[in-house]
């Protein structure tokens, strides 16, 4: 059987942004290097996470990080695949966007159909991302002031886009706690977590 590639498709927690330090965790500390530990041989990761990208709406401050502009020259790049793991939305939650949490989940939907209309792959994992912690001032800085209570609501609306698209899901926020260090991220040992959880989702997808 031959080996089995996976696109991970993401924002900071993907890039592996460390909230003790603003710094991007090594390699070996990231929860796709994880992932593909955890999954072991046959299995290739292919990490594509950039800080403050969004489902697909373009930041008027932080430049180009629309992630439905990205996508498609990522899976043109990559294909074939095997699966598409999609964990978006949480900087679709600040202010300056004026999002709802349902409509975040609508514009996840469209990155779902891109992929399963691309032909890159025929399998689509869709991860809500953990709702946010208590927000420091920094965090505020960035934009995510008010966005707590709806980044609760996600998984939900997540959850019944992944029923209607047809797709996987999968809520991180049942595995992986936010830091209190930014409110936005994750510290080292929930990287560990959320690979081990992953993989557990992923063998389920291909048994």
């Amino acid at each position: 059987m031959g080996e089995k590639v996976i696109l991970c498709f993401g924002d900071s927690l993907t890039w592996g942004f460390n909230p003790e330090n603003g710094e991007r965790y090594p390699r070996e500390k990231r929860w796709t290097f994880l992932l593909e530990r955890e999954l072991g041989e046959g299995w290739r990761i292919i990490e594509e996470g950039l800080n403050g990208r969004t489902t697909g709406f373009d930041d008027p401050i932080e430049g180009d990080k629309n992630g439905r502009r990205h996508l498609p020259v990522l899976l043109e790049s990559h294909r074939p695949l095997d699966l598409v793991v999609i964990m978006l939305g949480t900087n679709d939650l600040k202010g300056r966007f004026g999002l709802s949490a349902a409509g975040i989940a609508q514009s996840v939907g469209v990155l779902v159909d891109i992929v399963l209309k691309s032909g890159a792959s025929s399998k689509v994992l869709l991860v809500a991302p953990p709702p946010l912690a208590e927000l420091t001032r920094l965090a505020t800085v960035w934009g995510f002031e008010g966005a707590v209570e709806k980044s609760r609501r996600l998984a939900e609306y997540y959850e019944v886009t992944a029923r209607w698209h047809r797709c996987h899901f999968f809520d991180a926020g049942k595995v992986v706690r936010t830091s209190n260090l930014d409110g936005v991220h994750w510290e080292e040992e929930e990287n560990q977590k959320f690979a081990q959880a992953l993989a557990q989702e992923i063998r389920r997808i291909f048994s």
